[in-house]
């Protein structure tokens, strides 16, 4: 926040020669809407920074202005990510290394855009590697392979190279004899709990010190199955005394006696991913790497192999968690779980946090990526809105999007005083020239029961139509005067009888059941918005319509 602060009172007073703080306060909330519920917080250190900056010298605000017009002229600025350390244009290697125990929620994405457009940034290169070396407690969905696949080209990400780390264990076995042959690693036969206690104590279990030997022989045991799954595992020496319980003596190699959807029984002793991930990024030369500040402790074990085989450990910047508050907090086994269950439709349940979700829902690429850089790359944990998206995606569709009429909940009303049959021309658009849609109205319209509860014995207006009033299921009309709707009536939509087609919206919370405009059906895999009610996505369209909620 502070950098945020001095940024925009530099630019501004660059600007406007002094800086005027609410004018300041309006950009960094515009560029960092999850700082509003802290407002005021924020306005007194604007205030206190404006206050420094008067006070310094010309030669240092002069310095500030020209740091300040670079960066915002930068492309990295208008990206929102800062630069990576070490960085050399051409020679950046940036890697996406996700559990495809699922399909990619919101913050996958985030990792798919994020290294993306790093790797955009310097010409360098993007590696999507599936870390699917846990046949059992994470294990992986065949389909989310695919999936992992098509969504980072659908959010424009530019794949290098795949690699899967369950088709290349035989590499991580060779690095394990290497270690072993090299006295850095070890078969371990103790209990768990037996070595928690050693670990706790900081003190070697019995099979710390034994021969290169007889760890081969026990690693080959691992091996062929002599030992059961618990009975062994391969151990990375580093020191018993660590500050941190979590680096001593780790596990590499575990015994699991499960097929894999991938490789099937070929192997049953796996890597863990410490173990994988840290092979795997000397191997394929990865040189920074953007990891949740929670694994953080994945560097301090990982660089005791690194040191025993001499390689340079890449460049790691950690980041805080982001928490969307209409998510809450959620796991993608917990929600296959609640899919399987029935409590969803699928991965792409407009309720769920996936991408394929916010695909189905009608959510642009560009607007899903320009809102996740828009959180940045801090270690703060993030908690913002989703309300934000909307306002990304509203930029892009709403100069395009179709209009009609959805009545949910629908009143029947006789029209009354109107002669004969009128034809009434609307557009399609309210601003550009996408051409005019026809309503033809005769004895019988339909309103929205909360229209007809909220009107009745009042006058309003028909949507470009007539002024009528409500009353006793009649909508009596009052003429085409639109000089005196302005005069304080209010709008409402509506739809004649004829050109209505039943259907339904399917929406995070459920099901809205009602009457669509006939003329949507020609926009059938198309975002339009229903007026006074939302923007959607018209998922299908024939003898019914159904449509999937985008956003407001």
């Amino acid at each position: 926040m502070e950098e945020l602060i001095w940024k925009h009172v530099v630019l501004n007073a660059k600007k406007y020669g002094k800086p005027n703080e609410k004018a300041v306060i309006g950009k960094i909330l515009a560029e960092s809407p999850e700082l509003r519920k802290n407002a005021k917080e924020v306005l007194e250190r604007i205030k206190a920074v404006i206050h420094e900056f008067e006070n310094l010298d010309d030669a240092r605000k002069k310095e500030l202005y020209a740091l300040y017009s670079e960066e915002k002229s930068g492309e990295k600025q208008d990206q929102g990510l800062p630069p990576l350390k070490n960085a050399e244009k051409g020679k950046v290697v940036m890697r996406f290394a996700p559990n495809p125990n699922g399909p990619p929620t919101i913050g996958s994405a985030r990792g798919i855009v994020v290294n993306d457009e790093y790797a955009k940034m310097y010409g360098g290169r993007l590696i999507l590697r599936f870390d699917d070396t846990d046949p059992r407690t994470k294990r992986p969905m065949i389909e989310a392979y695919d999936w992992y696949l098509e969504d980072a080209e659908w959010l424009g990400a530019k794949v290098h190279q795949v690699v899967y780390a369950s088709r290349r264990i035989d590499l991580y076995y060779d690095y394990a004899v290497k270690l072993i042959e090299m006295g850095h690693a070890y078969v371990c036969r103790c209990a768990r709990d037996e070595f928690k206690r050693y670990k706790d104590a900081g003190l070697p279990c019995p099979h710390r010190e034994r021969s290169v030997e007889e760890n081969l022989e026990d690693w080959e045991r691992m091996l062929d199955g002599t030992y059961g799954e618990g009975e062994a595992v391969l151990r990375i020496k580093t020191d018993m005394a660590h500050k941190d319980p979590a680096v001593r003596d780790w596990v590499a190699f575990r015994i699991i006696d499960s097929d894999h959807p991938l490789v099937g029984a070929r192997y049953r002793v796996y890597p863990t991913l410490d173990f994988e991930s840290a092979v795997e990024d000397h191997e394929l030369g990865v040189t920074h790497i953007l990891r949740g500040k929670d694994l953080a402790d994945s560097e301090k074990r990982q660089r005791y192999i690194y040191e025993y085989f001499g390689w340079e450990y890449p460049v790691v910047r950690l980041w805080g968690r982001v928490k969307i508050h209409e998510f809450g907090k959620f796991s993608t086994s917990t929600l296959r779980k609640d899919i399987e269950s029935g409590k969803y439709s699928g991965w792409d349940d407009p309720a769920l946090p996936t991408v394929r979700a916010l695909r189905r829902r009608g959510f642009r690429a560009e607007a899903i990526r320009n809102f996740l850089l828009s959180l940045g790359v801090g270690e703060n944990d993030v908690s913002v809105s989703l309300k934000n998206l909307y306002a990304e995606n509203r930029k892009i569709v709403d100069g395009e999007a179709k209009r009609f009429f959805f009545v949910w909940k629908p009143v029947k009303l006789e029209m009354d005083g109107l002669d004969g049959e009128v034809e009434v021309n609307l557009p399609v658009h309210p601003s550009r020239d996408m051409g005019v849609r026809t309503l033809r109205v005769s004895r019988v319209i339909y309103i929205t029961e909360d229209d007809y509860r909220n009107f009745s014995g009042k006058e309003v207006r028909l949507k470009g139509f007539c002024n009528i009033r409500i009353e006793n299921r009649k909508a009596v009309y009052l003429g085409d005067d639109i000089e005196s709707a302005k005069k304080g009536r209010n709008i409402i939509h509506w739809l004649p009888e004829g050109q209505v087609i039943g259907g339904e919206v399917i929406t995070p919370e459920g099901t809205v059941q009602g009457l669509f405009e006939s003329n949507a059906v020609d926009a059938e895999g198309e975002v339009v918005q229903f007026e006074r009610y939302a923007f959607c996505r018209i998922e299908r369209a024939g003898e019914r319509i159904t449509a999937v909620y985008t956003h407001p």
